[in-house]
């Protein structure tokens, strides 16, 4: 067989979202946004001796990193997406970003628990003016970079090989039977991130103003240990999804119930069934079949074509011995 002919036979493994390149950028400008905000708030802190300024400066800080983590996933998942190192692609990767940015949101958590149980004890004084004005600029900046990272239903692009009986076979993906979409967890968690430097900073409003004119200075540290187990809850949702992805856990039971439902036509019979998510709105699939009269792997990854989401087929046949 010529090389020329092999080629019809082989396909790509691009498991990226739709949306790739746009949440690339959208992400890429959020941190550009974050790092201007902390940059602007050391610098006039330390002109004008503002500790609130100066601390919230370099908790920005933190969030920039953890975002710049998500803007590189971006970047490194795009530019390897032809890397034959990678088995199925780098679609992935950003479930991984995801990861380590749950891990710092976790952190930032027991961070703000810490700080807050550390002024229950022994209360700082609080300049109130000054501190509800950084806490307001830093809530107008999260809710903007929020609108820049809002999730609009990632509806994927899927690409499409060939299907000629190889083992391996990409299908063209209809509306009918079976609707199935993952969202992008890379985005989820810069979003998280904005989101809870955004309620950090609407709690914190609140119990500035309460202890401004109530004179209940326990008021703020008391809101930073609520927000801190908010935040934590945030944290430990994105760790359970992207850890998921990560460790190949079963991806959809419904979209699995369909696919044995289609396998086990007359005497074929389903003996192993793998699904697993190899990237934003890509599912793989293993299927091993056992059957008296058994057909061309071809045959039964046709009965698969039109499943949204299915964007790698294996087929594995075996004769029955009885």
């Amino acid at each position: 067989m010529h090389s020329h002919s092999i080629e019809q036979w082989t396909h790509d493994h691009a498991f990226l979202g739709e949306k790739h390149d746009e949440n690339e950028r959208r992400t890429w400008l959020v941190v550009v946004l974050t790092l201007v905000m902390m940059v602007g708030e050391i610098v006039a802190g330390s002109l004008f001796g503002s500790m609130a300024l100066l601390a919230d400066g370099w908790h920005m800080g933190t969030h920039a990193a953890a975002l710049g983590i998500a803007a590189f996933a971006y970047r490194f998942a795009r530019r390897h997406l032809g890397n034959a190192h990678f088995t199925f692609g780098t679609g992935k990767f950003g479930d991984l970003a995801a990861f380590s940015s749950a891990i710092i949101l976790g952190l930032i958590a027991v961070e703000i628990a810490y700080e807050s149980v550390l002024r229950l004890i022994t209360p700082v004084p609080i300049v109130y003016g000054e501190a509800i004005a950084v806490a307001a600029l830093g809530l107008c900046v999260n809710l903007a970079s929020a609108w820049l990272l809002r999730d609009s239903h990632d509806h994927h692009h899927h690409h499409h090989g060939h299907d000629h009986g190889h083992s391996h076979a990409h299908h063209d993906h209809d509306e009918h039977d079976h609707h199935h979409h993952h969202h992008d967890n890379n985005l989820r968690a810069a979003y998280v991130h904005v989101m809870a430097d955004a309620a950090t900073s609407v709690l914190a409003i609140g119990a500035l103003v309460v202890a401004m004119y109530s004179g209940w200075v326990w008021a703020d540290p008391a809101v930073g240990l609520i927000g801190s187990v908010v935040i934590a809850s945030w944290a430990f949702g994105l760790i359970k999804s992207s850890g998921a992805v990560l460790l190949d856990v079963r991806a959809d039971e419904k979209l699995e119930r369909v696919i044995r439902a289609r396998m086990e036509v007359g005497e074929d019979r389903v003996t192993d069934l793998h699904l697993w998510q190899v990237g934003p709105g890509h599912c793989a699939v293993l299927v091993s079949v056992v059957s008296d009269k058994p057909k061309q792997p071809a045959v039964y990854k046709k009965r698969l074509a039109g499943l949204k989401g299915l964007s790698h087929i294996t087929v594995e046949v075996e004769t029955c011995p009885h």
